[in-house]
């Protein structure tokens, strides 16, 4: 799995998420949870992350739907 998007923002996260949904693309919403522990602040990002695979699908079809600035930049090795 590979991080597509980081953020605290419920509104872009809903969003992301059912633009992955209708594409047909695999994803997961992680540390949705953690906000019990930062005492529900809204603070800590979630991250979705999808399938490898999916990577370069996901971030088009994001981008053409206008939070392309929003998705986390590739990290060179």
């Amino acid at each position: 799995m590979k991080e597509l998007i980081r953020s605290n923002d419920p509104v872009l996260l809903s969003f992301v998420g059912a633009l992955l949904k209708e594409a047909g693309i695999e994803f997961i919403v992680l540390d949705t949870n953690m906000s019990v522990m930062e005492g529900s602040i809204g603070i800590l990002p979630q991250r979705i992350l999808v399938r490898e695979g999916s990577v370069d699908k996901a971030r088009v079809l994001l981008t053409e739907a206008g939070v392309g600035d929003d998705l986390e930049r590739e990290q060179k090795s």
